[in-house]
This record gives structure tokens, C-alpha cells and sequence, in this order.
């Protein structure tokens, strides 16, 4: 073999250094893809079932708050009417109403289980009345009747017959009111209330997850080639299910933090005009009545637990909705596919 000319070696040697000398070239980076979610972040939809479960969860926290209310204002009342009892004295030509009080008062005072009595003065009775008869009333010249509170021991009460009938012969208009009659009617009110309220509670929860279901199936309407190539090529339902159900479980906690967030400013608004207007007789008879407008922290609490179950019903209804979904899919797809 011939050995090649020297210049050409040359050339050669001076190629190889050239070439180890020069920079290796590194292959051209892939392009990055930016993954897409299965079900749309943001559409006309999304947007519509947010502000759907954001005016349910508003109105179930107004209907869990007006509960409350009534309850314990409903309590309250009961407590209040438990310890006191009331004589009722109404006037007549020729009797003396301040004697007759005293002597009402010092004959119930008598009895044991009797901690105090109180009479309602002038001033008070006229400002029971105020709303109705105005301001600047005269009791006197008005047939008005006067009370005495009579605070009794709820471990031990008087026998009202007793006092009734030692009453009766010395102030013959005066009349003894025990309130049972009243407790028991309060009562009743009080879980009619509740249960009504309960009732409604129970049908916006139930409207709440019928929207999360047609919500789901339009979702899945939209994207259903997706589902299905995603189905076929062996992506698991789990899978499939657990996107809807992080999706779906962010909206349903969107809207639900929104409609509670709400009804929290309505009760605070609420809360802080019966503060402000304690002083006027309307508020004295509405605070009477419904207390002072103020849910208190278990009302507050409740609204944190309707705020999460709304959420979790969201989560829960469109988890199932996927997985029957897929399960029918799977039944009408013909074999062989």
C-alpha cells in the first residue's frame, strides 16, 4: 500500500485539530408545550355556575342566620318568661292603683319561691305604649292597666293557685299570669320556625347540586372528544373524575365564599343598625321581638359549615356525575373497539 502524499497528511492532521478545537454543537432544545386542563379555567359557564352557587350559599346563610335568630331570640324569650311571672291590675272608678299595686306586690312577695316583685311604673307603661298612643301620654286619664313582675325560682316556683286566690279577695281586677300558656305556644313557634327553615335549607343545597350536575354534563358535552380519546387510550376514570372534581371543587368554593362572605356583611349591617338605634322606641320593640339582630358566633360558624358543605356537594356531584358518565360510555361502546 502506497503511503499517501505528506502534504495531504498535513491537511488531514491540520482538519483533526480544527475539529477538536471547535465547540460541540448541542442539539436544539424541544419546544416546551404548555399543557391545557381538561375542563375550560374560565368560560361563559363557569362563570354562570359561580354566580349560581355564590346566590345560594347567600341565601342559604340568610335562611341558617334567620334561624338562629329566631331560636335563640325564641330561648331567650323562654328563659325570661320561666323566671317571671305578672299581675295585671286593671282600673275601675273608686280604686286606689297605687295601693292596689302595693298591696298585689307585698301578697306575692309572701310566698316562697317568690325572689322579687317589681312594679312597672308611669314612666315605663307609657313607653310600652309610645309606638302605638305617642308620646307625651297621661296614664292616669287613660284606662290603662298596671303590672307587677314577679320573679320566681325556676327550681322551686310559687303555687300560683294559692296566689291567685290570696290575691284575688284583696285587689278583686287583678289577675295572675304564670305565661305557661305562652311558653308552650312560644315553643311551638320556635320548631316550626326551625323546621320550615331546615326545609328550605334542605331544598337550596338540593338546587345547588342539581346545577353542579348540568353544569358537569355540559362540561363533559364540550370536551367529551377529549374524555373519549383520553378514555380509550387508557387514561383511568379516577383521573378523569379527579380533573372535574378539582375544577369544580375551586368554583363551588368561589361561589361559595362570595355568597358568604355577603350574607356575613348583611349580618353585620343588620347587627350594627340595631346598635345604633336601641334608643328609639321601633328598635326597643324590634330588639323585643328578634333581639338584636346578632347571629352570634354559632351563626358565624354556620356559615363557615354551609360555605365547606357547598363546596364539598360541588366536589362530591361532579366527581359521580363523571364517573357514571364514563361507566356509560363504556356499556353502550360496541366490543371490539
Amino acid at each position: 500500500m502506497t503511503e499517501a502524499p505528506a502534504d495531504t497528511r498535513d491537511h488531514d492532521e491540520e482538519f483533526e485539530d480544527e475539529f477538536e478545537d471547535a465547540p460541540m454543537q448541542q442539539p436544539a432544545p424541544r419546544l416546551q408545550r404548555k399543557t391545557a386542563p381538561i375542563v375550560p379555567s374560565q368560560n361563559v359557564a363557569g362563570r354562570a355556575l359561580v354566580l349560581v352557587i355564590a346566590i345560594m350559599t347567600f341565601l342559604s346563610c340568610l335562611t341558617l342566620g334567620a334561624v338562629t335568630l329566631v331560636r335563640d331570640t325564641a330561648s331567650v324569650w323562654e328563659n325570661q318568661i320561666s323566671r317571671e311571672a305578672t299581675i295585671q291590675i286593671k282600673p275601675v272608678d273608686g280604686l286606689d292603683m297605687d295601693a292596689a299595686l302595693e298591696t298585689a306586690a307585698r301578697i306575692a312577695g309572701e310566698f316562697a319561691g317568690v325572689v322579687s316583685t317589681r312594679i312597672v311604673d308611669r314612666e315605663a307603661t307609657a313607653r310600652l305604649l309610645e309606638p302605638w298612643l305617642g308620646s307625651g301620654l297621661n296614664i292616669d286619664e287613660l284606662p290603662v292597666p298596671r303590672l307587677i313582675i314577679v320573679t320566681i325560682d325556676e327550681t322551686s316556683p310559687p303555687d300560683f293557685g294559692a296566689m291567685r286566690a290570696a290575691i284575688t279577695p284583696k285587689v278583686p281586677t287583678a289577675s295572675l299570669d304564670d305565661h305557661r300558656t305562652w311558653v308552650d305556644r312560644l315553643v311551638a313557634m320556635a320548631r316550626t320556625t326551625v323546621t320550615i327553615g331546615t326545609g328550605v335549607l334542605v331544598l337550596m343545597l338540593a338546587a345547588t347540586v342539581l346545577s353542579v350536575v348540568f353544569a358537569t354534563r355540559g362540561a363533559m358535552a364540550g370536551n367529551g372528544h377529549i374524555i373519549e380519546v383520553l378514555h380509550f387510550v387508557g387514561a383511568e376514570a379516577r383521573f378523569i373524575a379527579s380533573e372535574f372534581r378539582r375544577h369544580f371543587l375551586l368554583t363551588g368554593m368561589k361561589g361559595a365564599a362570595a355568597g358568604g362572605a355577603a350574607a356575613v356583611i348583611v349580618f353585620i349591617i343588620f347587627s350594627w343598625w340595631s346598635s345604633r338605634n336601641l334608643a328609639t322606641p321601633e328598635a326597643d320593640q324590634a330588639t323585643a321581638l328578634f333581639g338584636n339582630f346578632a347571629i352570634g358566633a354559632n351563626g358565624y360558624l354556620g356559615v363557615a359549615v354551609i360555605v365547606a358543605v357547598i363546596g364539598g356537594l360541588t366536589a362530591a356531584t361532579s366527581h359521580f356525575t363523571v364517573v357514571r358518565f364514563l361507566g356509560d360510555m363504556d356499556l353502550h361502546q360496541p366490543d371490539g373497539m
